[in-house]
């Protein structure tokens, strides 16, 4: 039998450091990352959420107007908790923009930073809005302001792409192609030089036949004042990547009880198996649990008496439809336990969160708190 997610047990232990909810989009991860952020903070953590929503919902339901870059203290009346909450929401490109500017010198940095090469990369390229969480992530925990850490991931096709995006992202800008750019700027001898370069002016034309000369000529640039920097880029994401593997990290992967959702779920899980990440569990969220003991055909079985022996009646009409939305809802609820069932049977030893949906959106304090009552099981 799966063993139930114990939610409080993890966000009281203060080896906890790190919390990453994952999972396919549109499965409330933000929502989820913000309850339990509440939840360590009025639990006495000292806690940062970073979200990557770009909705800002986060902020609403936080009682602030906007997020930034940077962390904010959530600072409500009423909200009193014996820790600290705070909160930002990921820019990517200005986390780009201040990585640079940390591995570079100012010089170089200004030079990068103007490049209409890097104006792209830096907001378009596979991968670099997952490689920028993780490098804030990264920067978060080196302050060691906070002793809780929760993060929402990006909003990816895949949940899988979070993990990758480091590796993907340095392979890309430490590639064949583009680490030709730079070739003329490292080569050594005269002689050497007057080779490659030969051998370089031909790869140019042929490349600036496709990719246009002025877009060669930024990228070129664009490298050859990187190359230096790229060392620091890579030891930041091999950290963040060992970070992401400590003791003190723990994944929670977020699913919706349907087939897609669930799907990803398991293939999540897998791979963090395979990557020898540590995984908490599963929240299963937005679960519709039955409210009253009575079978689907008993209902639909009493609405049909109802509407025979009282037909016209407000009251009847009434009685009659909320049976038929039991019903409804004894349906929904099984077809979703037999999703689950199936995921539990694949990974057996996985503790398992079920969060009955809300009836409503939230948007304020209150309703993440109430997210994480559900979270604990409370």
């Amino acid at each position: 039998m799966t063993d139930q997610l114990d939610i409080d047990s993890l966000l009281d232990d203060t080896e906890t450091r790190v919390v990453v909810c994952c999972g396919s989009g549109g499965v409330g991860k933000t929502t989820t990352a913000a309850a339990l952020a509440l939840r360590a903070a009025e639990r006495g953590r000292q806690t940062v959420v970073l979200t990557i929503d770009p909705a800002r919902r986060l902020a609403q339901a936080l009682g602030l107007r906007e997020l930034g870059n940077h962390p904010r203290k959530v600072e409500v009346a009423g909200f009193e908790p014996k820790g600290e909450l705070w909160a930002m929401m990921l820019d990517m490109r200005r986390t780009f923009d201040d990585m640079v500017r940390r591995h570079a010198g100012p010089e170089r940095a200004e030079q990068l930073l103007g490049n209409p090469f890097y104006q792209t990369i830096s907001t378009s390229f596979s991968g670099t809005q997952e490689y920028m969480a993780m490098e804030k992530l990264g920067q978060l925990a080196a302050t060691g302001e906070w002793d809780l850490i929760v993060v929402d991931t990006p909003p990816s096709r895949s949940a899988l792409d979070f993990l990758d995006a480091p590796t993907r992202l340095s392979a890309a800008l430490d590639g064949r192609m583009i680490r030709l750019l730079t070739t003329p700027a490292r080569a050594g001898s005269w002689g050497l030089r007057k080779v490659v370069s030969a051998g370089f002016s031909m790869f140019a034309k042929a490349v600036s036949t496709i990719l246009g000369g002025q877009l060669l000529a930024d990228a070129s640039a664009f490298m050859q004042a990187f190359d230096s920097t790229f060392g620091g880029f890579r030891e930041r994401a091999g950290k963040t990547a060992e970070l992401l593997r400590s003791k003190g990290t723990a994944f929670l992967v977020v699913a919706a009880p349907e087939p897609d959702a669930l799907r990803e779920a398991s293939y999540f899980v897998e791979r963090l198996s395979t990557e020898s990440m540590p995984l908490a569990g599963l929240v299963a969220n937005r679960t519709h649990p039955v409210l009253a003991e009575l079978s689907a055909i008993d209902a639909l079985a009493a609405a049909e008496a109802l509407e025979r022996r009282s037909a016209g009646t407000d009251d009847a009409e009434l009685a009659a439809a909320v049976l038929r939305l039991h019903a409804d809802r004894v349906e929904m609820s099984k077809r979703e336990e037999r999703l689950l069932a199936r995921f539990t049977k694949a990974h057996p030893h996985v503790p398992v969160s079920k969060v009955p949906a809300l009836p409503s959106d939230v948007h304020d304090l209150t309703g993440l708190r109430d997210v994480g009552n559900r979270l604990a099981g409370a």
